[in-house]
């Protein structure tokens, strides 16, 4: 579920908050196609599907950036600000892939508002968040997100 706050002020008084979990979402063998094709990485890894099931996780596999990009999405599913003119993604801090994620797995995202700045014309708020794959005894990817908001 959607949490919706009206403002910088608003967002102020999450921090330190839990924000629960995403839906899920599922990541196909044409979701992890696409991103071949949009990045240029054709690894057979991840886009030779009956070589990869010989490979060392027995089926293709998504792309580490894949999945850390999916955190979008799943993030927007989870907070919305309002009232601000501007979001942006700012950068990452301690990203790590603890597990592959196997085409035809589902993921969603558990999230915690960790931090609130002040910045120039607005806020920067730090994301720690948890991607988790369905039925997966390690989450997918573990990061912190920045980004900013503008009043």
């Amino acid at each position: 579920m959607t949490l919706t706050v009206d403002g910088i002020d608003a967002l102020k008084q999450l921090a330190g908050s839990e924000l629960g979990t995403s839906d899920w979402i599922d990541v196909t063998q044409d979701r992890i196609d696409g991103f071949a094709d949009a990045t240029g990485d054709h690894q057979w890894i991840h886009v030779d599907v009956e070589k990869a099931k010989e490979g060392p996780f027995g089926a293709p596999i998504a792309h580490g950036h894949l999945t850390l990009s999916l955190f979008i999405p799943l993030f927007t599913g989870l907070l919305d600000v309002r009232g601000v003119t501007t979001k942006v993604n700012y950068g990452l801090d301690k990203v790590r892939f603890p597990s592959p994620v196997r085409s035809g797995s589902r993921l969603r995202l558990a999230a915690r508002l960790a931090e609130i700045q002040d910045v120039p014309g607005g806020v920067q708020i730090a994301v720690d968040g948890t991607i988790e794959i369905e039925g997966g005894p390690k989450p997918a990817c573990v990061l912190r997100s920045l980004s900013r908001f503008y009043a």
